[in-house]
């Protein structure tokens, strides 16, 4: 079953007189549950702007989003807000997490737009940061944490409401290699156990870690294919 279809999206802004930017021009991709796809581009490819429609952030011009076989266009801001907060849990390059609050609360903030009671939101949001290898860290401030550990606390606040799409933008832009590699670790025990991951990089060697890479350039699909390499040269080495 497909959790994401996107038919023939187009995306154009109106930069004010005559001119237009056209950031996506007719992109069609078919995403199933449990798949782990790595969207990839040059900056100006529209990959971010593709982010933000299955995001439900931001609205094609034309085409058909289809979100569990919903058409998205026909959801009311109800609709969108439920998904954005229950269905999708994003994890960004820059973390956004409250700097005053800790680890625990930053994690309970999706339970608390959710309208769940504070007994559940404090176990659901401790069981995740264990989850995660943040047990010990729960009320850790931000500035208490290094960047992998915070990364993992926004990976915590995705996962909380139990989503079925994780969308990732760029999760270790701001990490070193060593750090990166293991929160790309943390991303692939995610999907062995049943999550859907979205991640949007322009590091081919993050997109690895992906089991299919879509291409975008110019606001076109320009390659969508299974990532062999890696996984041939585990084949190869067993």
């Amino acid at each position: 079953m497909n959790v994401i279809e996107l038919k023939d999206i187009v995306k154009t802004y109106d930069m004010g007189g005559a001119e237009e930017v056209h950031a996506l021009r007719g992109v069609s991709v078919a995403i199933a549950k449990n798949e782990y796809v790595a969207i990839m581009g040059p900056s100006g490819s529209g990959k971010s702007t593709l982010m933000n429609i299955i995001g439900c952030l931001d609205t094609p011009t034309s085409g058909v989003y289809q979100f569990n076989g919903v058409n998205v266009s026909e959801m009311d801001d109800n609709d969108l807000a439920r998904v954005r907060n229950k269905e999708i849990g994003f994890v960004f390059q820059t973390f956004n997490l409250l700097p005053r609050s800790d680890a625990l609360h930053n994690v309970e903030l999706p339970l608390i737009y959710g309208g769940y009671g504070a007994g559940e939101r404090k176990q659901r949001a401790l069981e995740t940061l264990t989850h995660v290898g943040l047990g010990d860290r729960v009320h850790h401030k931000p500035n208490e944490l290094s960047g992998g550990q915070r990364q993992r606390v926004a990976v915590a606040r995705a996962l909380v409401t139990r989503p079925s799409i994780i969308l990732a933008d760029e999760p270790t832009g701001n990490l070193d290699s060593k750090t990166g590699e293991e929160i790309m670790g943390l991303f692939e025990e995610l999907h062995h156990q049943g999550n859907t991951i979205i991640l949007v990089t322009h590091e081919a060697d993050i997109a690895e870690h992906a089991h299919r890479v879509v291409r975008l350039r110019d606001g076109l699909v320009e390659t969508d294919e299974p990532v062999r390499r890696r996984h041939a040269a585990a084949a190869s080495a067993s």
